[in-house]
């Protein structure tokens, strides 16, 4: 069974009103106190299940710097600093490094450069093979470069293309014992035929980015279908508030880098 120690993670700022939206899951701003609480239950949770959780401080400059697992793609064998395209996200991988940094050393950690492009949300870890999502936020060169990275240590790759919002883990995740939630679309890619798939109601569509931690799977709240399918699979389940995060197209992954 995958078993996570620790995970890192960044309390929201006050500029997280101005962070990076599609709008498809609402259009509303986030509203910071309530997001602050919101966080520590995540956090909190997530301690519950065995694992030691790193609490970064808060990034005015950076509204998006919450959403630790963009910056950086953590793996038990290395790091991988991604490199965003985003203007207003891309220095974050400088404010993540030193976390990393206790955890890993130099040899052990590696670098997107330009002109590759890449974001953590878009990385899918299945055993030993990892799917990566080709989006507006990771290009095929910065899928090479990972590739040829963890290559290294033996795993294997392979690219999905991301047709809708933001990252591939937004539309499919795996929950191990070859479980996934997808959406409607990304249930027809052919990539993901041998798995067992629960195609999540278009209504529930947030529900995808549920969080596999030490056997429990974490569900956002306010989803019913979504849950008591995850339920039937047999995981014991937490459901988690992350209504703040939504707002500006985040979930229960994006919050953490675990490992």
């Amino acid at each position: 069974m995958l078993e996570f120690k620790n995970i890192i993670v960044r309390k929201p700022s006050k500029s997280m009103i101005e962070g990076i939206s599609t709008g498809m899951f609402s259009e509303d701003k986030p509203i910071y106190e309530d997001a602050i609480n919101q966080h520590a239950e995540y956090v909190k949770t997530i301690e519950s299940l065995g694992v030691k959780a790193l609490v970064l401080e808060a990034l005015e400059e950076y509204p998006d710097s919450c959403f630790v697992e963009d910056p950086a793609v953590v793996l038990k064998e290395c790091a991988i600093i991604t490199n965003s395209p985003r203007e207003s996200r891309n220095g974050e991988k400088f404010e993540i490094e030193p976390a990393i940094k206790k955890y890993y050393s130099d040899d052990q950690i590696f670098y997107i450069e330009a002109p590759g492009t890449m974001e953590g949300g878009d990385v899918m870890v299945v055993d030993k093979h990892i799917y990566i999502g080709q989006s507006d936020r990771t290009n095929a060169e910065g899928a090479k470069q990972f590739s040829q990275i963890v290559e290294k240590y033996g795993y294997t790759t392979s690219t999905v293309p991301v047709t809708e919002g933001l990252h591939l883990k937004d539309f499919a995740i795996y929950l191990e014992n070859n479980n996934m939630l997808v959406s409607e679309k990304m249930n027809e890619e052919e990539a993901f035929k041998d798995f067992n798939r629960f195609v999540v109601p278009k209504e529930e569509l947030y529900a995808i980015n549920s969080l596999y931690i030490n056997g429990t799977v974490l569900v956002p709240d306010g989803f019913p279908k979504t849950l008591e399918h995850i339920k039937s699979l047999g995981y014991p389940v937490k459901v988690v508030n992350t209504d703040e995060f939504k707002k500006i197209d985040g979930s229960l992954t994006c919050l953490s880098l675990r490992f």
